[in-house]
């Protein structure tokens, strides 16, 4: 499935999730005079319901938050992260991302996290270790959409090289935004470059992006990119 018919179902379902009851409205109107709504059992007609509304996801996912009121230059990084909650359908995450601050309204250090579930949004998980991330930067105020986009493809499937992506993290800092979208195996240079390619097309980027090593960002903050496009 492509991304615009992806974002098409997805759209659908948030439309669902807002108005669950439309389609029942829509039937009650329909009935002739004396007639009784809701005759079935009302166990079995929610089960119906509910399992005519989910769609499953590939993968289930994690959002993380890492609270920039608590850090501070004493505190080990990511002591201070928190997985918020994990979905697994289509409509758990339209629920979660309606009722959450967007990266706009985020505060300033504050770093929010969509993973994989079981993977940690850290260097030091073994899934992570080996791996490194693309970066594309926004001016402040400015990421809402691409953010949206890339959950999107996350959770829609939509890499090629699906299996190497951990997740993505979007930060806020003083004068910009950032997102990262984290792989597994950076060494694998073709899986990591196909997915830079796609992200950029996805997003509309037009700026050039670079991948970074953990291992080199561990090493040096300013560490330089290994691949770029």
């Amino acid at each position: 499935m492509g991304l615009e018919e992806n974002l098409k179902s997805l759209n659908i379902n948030e439309e669902e999730n807002k108005n669950p009851n439309a389609k029942e409205e829509e039937e009650d109107e329909g009935l002739e005079e004396g007639e009784i709504a809701g005759e079935e059992d009302d166990a079995t007609s929610l089960k119906k319901d509910v399992a005519e509304q989910t769609h499953p996801l590939e993968h289930s996912w994690t959002f993380w938050f890492d609270n920039p009121h608590a850090k501070s230059k004493q505190t080990t990084w990511g002591s201070c992260m928190r997985p918020i909650y994990t979905f697994s359908t289509i409509e758990q995450f339209w629920s979660l991302y309606n009722n959450i601050h967007h990266p706009s309204k985020l505060p300033v250090r504050a770093d929010f996290h969509c993973f994989k579930h079981k993977i940690e949004p850290k260097w030091e998980d073994p899934v992570c270790a080996n791996g490194g991330k693309w970066t594309v930067t926004f001016q402040k105020g400015k990421s809402d959409t691409p953010w949206l986009y890339t959950l999107l493809a996350l959770i829609g499937e939509q890499f090629e090289y699906g299996d190497e992506i951990c997740g993505a993290v979007v930060s806020v800092r003083g004068k910009q935004e950032r997102i990262a979208l984290w792989t597994k195996n950076a060494a694998n240079e073709t899986a990591q470059i196909n997915i830079g390619k796609q992200w950029k097309e996805l997003l509309d980027y037009n700026e050039t992006i670079g991948f970074i090593f953990h291992e080199d960002a561990k090493l040096d903050r300013d560490a330089k990119n290994s691949y770029t496009v």
